[in-house]
């Protein structure tokens, strides 16, 4: 496993290593639909989680679904700002580098980017308390993105 590095650590590394890439313009559209996407997985973790006992194995998938929705709301809320980022501890460094007003915590990011990333590259499942722990986190940054992003788009 790649070894822990703070958010000032991974944004002046993602800086350095040119991740942050400036667009040419704002794509509305796309940032409309990613955000149709982000809630539909929202949606679909939902569902899953209402239908399934606490020692299921689906828990994969709620987490996954959530992790995905977070991401892709992260990328539309900094389309605003002509940024793209394919890395995704580069995308989650650069939003609470840049928007350290809206009080999001780094650690929780790389906790649940780790996570997912064991699930996708080492078979490491995630179970019931897994996502216990990570839930209300989950729930309350990609609730405050949609706000932040609908807000923009009305503007």
């Amino acid at each position: 496993m790649p070894k822990y590095m703070t958010q000032e650590e991974a944004f002046l590394k993602c800086k350095k290593e040119g991740k942050f890439i400036i667009t040419e313009e704002i794509d509305l559209e796309k940032i409309k639909s990613t955000l149709n996407i982000a809630e539909t997985d929202i949606e679909s973790a939902n569902f899953i989680k209402k239908n399934i006992s606490k020692q299921n194995s689906q828990w994969n998938s709620v987490y996954k679904l959530y992790y995905d929705a977070l991401h892709e709301l992260v990328e539309s809320f900094l389309r605003f700002e002509k940024i793209k980022i394919d890395n995704h501890q580069c995308l989650f460094s650069y939003l609470c580098e840049r928007h350290p007003e809206l009080e999001f915590n780094w650690d929780f990011f790389e906790k649940v980017r780790t996570k997912r990333n064991g699930i996708n590259y080492y078979g490491s499942p995630v179970n019931y308390n897994d996502w216990e722990n990570a839930e209300l986190q989950f729930t309350l940054y990609t609730k405050k993105l949609k706000e932040e992003i609908n807000k923009k788009l009305k503007k």
